[in-house]
């Protein structure tokens, strides 16, 4: 059923980067050597050294508990490289994150840290400008959206400035497409266009299937919000708005034609009626369950997906206004930061530099996380199933890195402003209770109040 839903008809499927090497995680910014805050004159004469060392090392991480693909990544590198061997401490992620500055500002910090927000910590002192070894390395020929997000200037704008940070594997999001529904539905295929997904969201209701499985109690919708508003929005708007770039606005013509899509969505019953009362764990059993033709959600969920569903199930890119446009979707790094006081900067880079180039570890980060490993995009890609959904999601992110179309998700703008303005904004737009001019506005209103803290 999988197989013959793709061949049919008028469409194609999205993603035909036939096993094309890892994308680019969010939006454009400044590749090693662009322009943007130069690094200080300490960081540029920093001698980089790209020979691993003989001598017996041990490198020290910090990560989260259940994130256990650093394990896997230190025991292949100790097999190939005996004298380096490392240990591995873990925390929760709330704890983590609370704790980082302590620990990086410690007489023995860890060599490698787990660090979603880059903050205070770069302004203080306490990372690695990584710029002088992305140079040494020949990162900037990873794609410019990948290493955007991990930057941050003098001012506390991500985006453009010195490299403080690089993933662990890259995620990507999309449209996963229940094909049992759509056959039974007609459809043919996914959808190229908006116009076609439109359409085809009609089709669904018409034809008693849920158009869009999606839940709201914890704010999920938001991957529809965003990804619709992504279609229309000036890329290099949002994410000036995503970084904090002074004089930035989410209120842009682009948003608010995005989101007024979802809000006339909202009106066509496209929504589950119940929706503000549906959160992530509901909304991935339902449509695991079989109830609904599309769910907006990312690779992370491609494994589970594929072992309750099976072969009917599709994931793909959503579509761009115009037939043929380069694709827009979110996505974020497992971003690791270097500490200011390691006592072995040339070993843990030279570690960073190996996850992205290491066929062993490239296989890793696809096999332990399901994510795209990032990296110089003409890299052979990890091994996978032929048909999976995780073989799709790897296309895809090759393809939206090629298309240099990957940005961040808005709800990492602020501190606050997923929980204060954007759940409780976006549960009034998917219920019709505002228009999508209201939702942007209020949302920026929000913003406006925490960047001028």
């Amino acid at each position: 059923m999988y197989s013959s839903l793709w061949r049919a008809g008028r469409r194609r499927p999205i993603a035909v980067v036939a096993f094309m090497a890892a994308a680019g995680i969010s939006l454009a910014g400044c590749a090693p050597g662009s322009s943007g805050p130069a690094a200080d004159s300490s960081d540029a004469s920093v001698d980089v050294n790209t020979e691993l060392t003989s001598e017996e090392v041990t490198i020290t991480i910090a990560d989260e508990t259940g994130f256990p693909v650093t394990d896997k990544l230190a025991e292949e590198f100790t097999k190939q490289h005996p004298n380096v061997t490392f240990e591995v401490t873990r925390d929760t992620f709330q704890n983590l994150t609370a704790n980082a500055p302590k620990l990086l500002a410690g007489d023995n910090p860890p060599d490698l840290i787990r660090l979603p927000t880059i903050g205070d910590t770069a302004r203080d002192g306490l990372l690695a400008n990584l710029d002088p070894y992305a140079e040494a390395y020949g990162w900037d020929a990873w794609p410019e959206s990948q290493l955007a997000p991990l930057r941050m200037n003098d001012e506390g704008t991500r985006g453009s400035g010195p490299l403080y940070q690089v993933g662990l594997g890259y995620s990507v999001t999309g449209i996963f497409m229940n094909t049992a529904n759509a056959e039974k539905l007609g459809i043919d295929g996914p959808p190229q266009t908006m116009a076609e997904l439109e359409e085809d969201l009609a089709t669904a209701k018409a034809g008693g299937v849920q158009p869009i499985m999606a839940g709201d109690k914890d704010g999920v919708v938001n991957f529809a919000i965003q990804a619709a508003m992504n279609q229309y929005a000036d890329k290099e708007e949002f994410l000036s708005w995503m970084f904090n770039e002074p004089g930035s606005s989410y209120a842009t013509e682009g948003n608010i034609e995005g989101a007024e899509v979802i809000r006339t969505w909202a009106d066509k019953g496209y929504f589950p009626s119940d929706i503000n009362a549906i959160d992530y764990f509901t909304f991935v059993s339902r449509f695991s369950e079989g109830d609904g033709l599309f769910a907006f959600n990312g690779n992370w969920e491609a494994a589970n997906y594929q072992k309750a569903l099976g072969d009917d199930v599709a994931f793909f890119l959503v579509p761009p206004v115009e037939e043929g446009g380069d694709h827009v979707a979110m996505g974020a790094a497992n971003s690791f930061s270097v500490a200011a006081g390691s006592d072995d900067l040339d070993t843990t880079t030279y570690f960073l530099d190996w996850i992205h180039t290491d066929p062993a570890a490239r296989q890793i980060i696809s096999d332990v996380t399901g994510a795209s490993p990032g990296g110089d995009p003409s890299l052979e890609q990890p091994s996978v199933e032929e048909g999976s959904l995780i073989a799709s999601a790897l296309e895809m992110a090759a393809q939206v890195g090629e298309e240099n179309g990957q940005v961040d998700f808005m709800s990492n703008t602020t501190a606050g402003i997923y929980a204060g303005s954007i759940i409780p904004e976006s549960q009034l737009l998917v219920t019709s209770e505002i228009t999508g001019e209201e939702f942007v506005n209020r949302v920026q209103a929000f913003y406006e109040s925490e960047v001028s803290d």
